[in-house]
């Protein structure tokens, strides 16, 4: 697993083995950071279930301000602590140890873009994509990698569906505020 693009291209990113484990694939990466590349710069990210860190740092690598990491997993949150490190990206990232529906309980200040990848057929994506809608910039986009058998709704709260792809077993669904979306 690598960076793709931006400061830290091509550093190699370490991720957690085991069966519990799915990265995004760099497929996937490339294909969702090529749909929202010119909203990156200068904007909030949250990585929510955030594994290895790579999409935030993905982010942050592209000129985002800054990103916050949220894992339930205590070796994730190590993980992406040591990604961090590595890509010197440290000062303009959040760590949080903490499960979704919590952490999405605490914002305070809205994110701009939010990647939300929860382990598949977990019913966290359900659980936290309509309070997450409720905590977005008005001009904020939120992106979901799911499996193509789970379903999702057309629109949380003002957050529509704006556009979907599928990559084999993985869908990618991007939604944005119903006054911002193209559909």
């Amino acid at each position: 697993m690598r960076v793709i693009t931006g400061e830290a291209r091509g550093r190699r990113l370490v991720t957690l083995e085991g069966e519990d484990v799915r990265p995004t694939t760099d497929k996937v990466k490339e294909a969702v950071f090529s749909a929202i590349q010119f909203d990156i710069q200068g904007r909030t990210f949250l990585d929510l279930f955030a594994g290895s860190g790579q999409m935030g740092i993905e982010a942050l690598s592209r000129g985002a301000v800054s990103a916050t990491f949220v894992d339930a997993s205590r070796k994730s949150v190590d993980i992406v602590r040591k990604n961090l490190n590595t890509v010197g990206f440290y000062d303009r990232a959040r760590v949080v140890h903490a499960d979704s529906v919590s952490f999405i309980d605490t914002i305070r200040e809205p994110f701009d873009i939010a990647y939300l990848d929860p382990p598949f057929g977990s019913g966290l994506l359900q659980q936290s994509l309509p309070k997450l809608a409720e905590k977005m910039k008005k001009t904020g986009i939120i992106i979901v990698e799911n499996s193509e058998k789970e379903d999702i709704l057309q629109n949380y709260g003002e957050f529509v569906l704006d556009r979907q792809k599928h990559y084999g077993k993985i869908k990618v669904s991007m939604y944005r505020h119903r006054d911002f979306a193209d559909t």
